[in-house]
Parts: C-alpha cells; sequence; structure tokens
C-alpha cells in the first residue's frame, strides 16, 4: 500500500477504524456502500497507492458494508429483492470490465475522473423535479424494469472503474427512473452492492490487487461492520427528502475536492 501520511503506531489504527465507522454509517444511511468516502480518504492518506489498490480495498469494503446494511435493511423488511436481483446481475459483466480497465488509467486521471462522476450525478439529484412514486401495478413499469437494467450495466462498469460499488448512481435511477421511495432505495441499493462489490473484489483478487497486507482492510472493516448498524438504524428516522439532499450534498463537496486536487 505504501507509506501513509499518518505515522506509524497507534495513530494509524484508529483513524482507519474511525474511517470505516464514518463510512459504514453514511454509507448505509443514504444507500451508496460509503466509497464516495472511503476511496478519497484511502486517495488522500496514501499518496503513492496506485487506483487498483485503493479502488480494490474499497470494493471490499463496500461488500462488508453492504453485507451488514442488507442484514439491517431485511430486518426492517424494506428490501425490494425480485427488481433488486435483476439490477445486481446486470452490473456484474461491467463490474469486471471495469476493473480491467484500470490499469490504463493514471492516478492523476483517476482522481480527475471520479471527481467529475461526482458531481454529474449530484447535478442530476439538484435539478431533477420531486420525484413521483410509483406502485407495483403501474402500467409503465416494464418499461422503467428494462431501463434499470440497462442502466445497471453502466453503472457496474463505473462501480469497478471508481471502486465505489455503484450506489451513488444506482439509488438516483431508483427514486427518479424506476419511481422507488427513497427509502425503500436506499435498501434495495445496498442489498445490489453486494453483488457488485462481490464481483469487483473477486476480479482485483485474481489480478493480485491485494498484496499481503491486509490490516488496512481489517481495520477499516471493523469500524464498518459497526457504522453499518447504526446508519440503518438512524435511517429510519431520517425523512426520504433529506436522504437525497445529503447524497447530493457528499457528492459535490467530495467531487470538488477531488478535481482541485
Amino acid at each position: 500500500m505504501g507509506e501513509s501520511l499518518i505515522d506509524g503506531g497507534w495513530l494509524l489504527p484508529i483513524a482507519l477504524i474511525a474511517i470505516g465507522i464514518l463510512v459504514g454509517t453514511y454509507g448505509t444511511l443514504i444507500g451508496v456502500g460509503g466509497a464516495l468516502i472511503l476511496v478519497p480518504a484511502l486517495f488522500w492518506l496514501y499518496p503513492d497507492a496506485s487506483p487498483q489498490i485503493i479502488t480494490g480495498i474499497s470494493l471490499v469494503i463496500v461488500l462488508v458494508n453492504a453485507l451488514g446494511g442488507t442484514y439491517a435493511y431485511a430486518r426492517q423488511r424494506r428490501i425490494d429483492y425480485r427488481k433488486g436481483t435483476y439490477f445486481a446481475l446486470a452490473t456484474i459483466p461491467g463490474v469486471i470490465l471495469g476493473v480491467m480497465t484500470l490499469q490504463f488509467i493514471p492516478r492523476t486521471t483517476f482522481a480527475l475522473i471520479f471527481g467529475l462522476v461526482l458531481m454529474a450525478v449530484a447535478a442530476f439529484i439538484s435539478l431533477r423535479s420531486e420525484p413521483r412514486y410509483a406502485t407495483e401495478g403501474d402500467g409503465n413499469y416494464r418499461r422503467r424494469l428494462a431501463a434499470g437494467v440497462t442502466l445497471s450495466l453502466g453503472v457496474g462498469y463505473l462501480a469497478g472503474l471508481l471502486g465505489i460499488g455503484g450506489g451513488i448512481i444506482h439509488v438516483p435511477v431508483l427514486v427518479y427512473i424506476m419511481c422507488f421511495p427513497a427509502h425503500i432505495a436506499t435498501a434495495t441499493s445496498i442489498f445490489i452492492l453486494v453483488f457488485t462489490a462481490l464481483a469487483g473484489s473477486l476480479t482485483h483478487l485474481v489480478q493480485g490487487s491485494y498484496g499481503q497486507d491486509w490490516s488496512i482492510i481489517l481495520l477499516l472493516a471493523a469500524g464498518v461492520m459497526a457504522g453499518s448498524q447504526l446508519g440503518a438504524r438512524l435511517s429510519r428516522r431520517v425523512h426520504g427528502k433529506i436522504l437525497i439532499r445529503l447524497l447530493a450534498i457528499a457528492l459535490v463537496v467530495t467531487g470538488l475536492r477531488l478535481v482541485m486536487s
């Protein structure tokens, strides 16, 4: 992984666990897996790390977060398993291709692409009008399902390329195109992330992105496991509109920071 900007000793493990808690809480709360926090954090904490290493670690942590979040949301019965499975399977070919593309992208270009993608999604959310929620018997459901599957292919590619899991795009797709209620969208997005992140993590494992040192992943995972449960509990007390606004704010701030770095 290379040298961290934080010296060794007890400070670095505490910082990684704290980042994990933040990633787990915020990521599960807004249904994005937390990579929009984790990737920039690793990017700045380890200035010598390659995009392959950063995204590889991110996808493993997204997987841990998604497993914890899915368990919590399943108990709340807020996951749409049928539609979520369609979208999840559609992301797998894209995420594998995205991971394989990483070797051709330098670190500076990776940061620019990541920042621009975050701001583009934030602009989409901010400029859209109030979403209209559909019902199971909606006559346009089949059209929405086909659109969701098609978009999921592209989401998978960006997930593998940027190590984001795809939640930052899937939540807007579920809310504004599929017309999911925001709370169902965030829960279903976390369920989809299990498949997307697993496919990406296994691809990185085959490519040897993780090396021999798993301590960073274990420390981040410890924090994420606690944070994901907290985020799922908090989501029951936060209004759907606030969840979408939190997502847009996080995307703008993080995207600007990366583009200007």
